[in-house]
């Protein structure tokens, strides 16, 4: 049985790392601009969750301060995104991320 005291910093990392990396695969491989948006949130969250481990770790408050930094950005950047997501599917009907290319030209 693993209990508080076994679960170590080593162990966050490892799953920080892996919700990157999870949030990482979404954002190169999905077409669904809400899905990359969770994405991106997911892997916001994931940073998050490796600062605040750090910074509980080595009793300094500079990680979470960070975090709390990380999460006002995010909340930024999910109502932009948002907003963004909206006025393309007002005007394309359509929320693929194949949209933006017509951006470019």
């Amino acid at each position: 049985m693993i209990t508080l005291a076994h679960i170590t910093l080593h162990h966050h990392i490892y799953l920080g790392l892996v919700l990157f990396f999870i949030g990482l695969f979404g954002v190169f491989y999905r077409k669904n601009i809400l899905v990359v948006l969770m994405c991106i949130e997911l892997m916001l969250n994931a940073v998050n969750l490796i600062l605040i481990a750090t910074s509980q770790y080595y009793a300094d408050l500079n990680g979470q301060i960070t975090a709390f930094f990380v999460m006002t950005i995010a909340s930024a950047e999910a109502g932009v995104g948002l907003a963004l997501a909206v006025q393309a599917y007002k005007r394309f009907k359509t929320i693929d991320t194949q949209l933006f290319n017509r951006f470019r030209g």
